[in-house]
């Protein structure tokens, strides 16, 4: 039988890629202002990854010389961005990389990386590009999908968290899209 959560998340459009991922056992939902501080994290993280994901559409007015400074000054920021990405790396002890499918409603995991005998985690997801502030999501283990995979379904996503985390779905979904139109032609 088929969990109704597992069907859910089926339908949806997942984030499918390899991302440094980890889950930590968890003996007990954290309480309200943990909630507050993780949705703000989250958001946060899930913020940045929409700034270094965007994409100018039109290119920039070469005569206006304010546009010209506006891309000077997103040239720096990129670069500042990237030395502090890389100092924050250099304390940060990652956990390996695993290929995983998530969207708001859960994520197929490796079993390899579940705690034995644990019914809820955190499952933190690092990203290129902001490898040093993970995403951290608290998951309940729904059903094993194959001897090397496990679903576990988000507990405790309020609106803004779940928005935040289909855009990025979508973005990286459309992107990868893209790519594949461009070596195929």
């Amino acid at each position: 039988m088929q969990d109704a959560t597992w069907q859910a998340f089926s339908e949806r459009v997942t984030y499918d890629d390899g991302l440094h991922v980890s889950c930590t056992a968890l003996a007990e939902l954290p309480g309200d202002l943990q909630r507050a501080a993780m949705r703000d994290r989250n958001l946060s993280v899930l913020g940045t990854l929409a700034v270094f994901s965007e994409r100018r559409s039109e290119p920039a007015d070469e005569e206006n010389p304010l546009a010209q400074d506006m891309q000077r000054l997103d040239s720096k920021l990129n670069v500042l961005m990237a030395m502090l990405d890389q100092l924050l790396q250099q304390k940060a002890e990652l956990p390996p990389r695993a290929r995983v499918s998530f969207n708001a409603i859960g994520a197929l995991l490796p079993l390899s990386i579940w705690p034995a005998g644990q019914d809820r985690t955190m499952v933190r997801l690092h990203f290129d590009g902001c490898l040093a502030l993970p995403l951290e999501l608290v998951a309940k283990r729904v059903q094993e999908c194959d001897e090397h995979h496990i679903f576990a379904a988000f507990e405790a996503l309020d609106e803004a968290t779940c928005d935040a985390i289909e855009r990025l779905v979508f973005r990286h979904h459309r992107r990868k899209v893209a790519e594949r139109r461009l070596t195929a032609s």
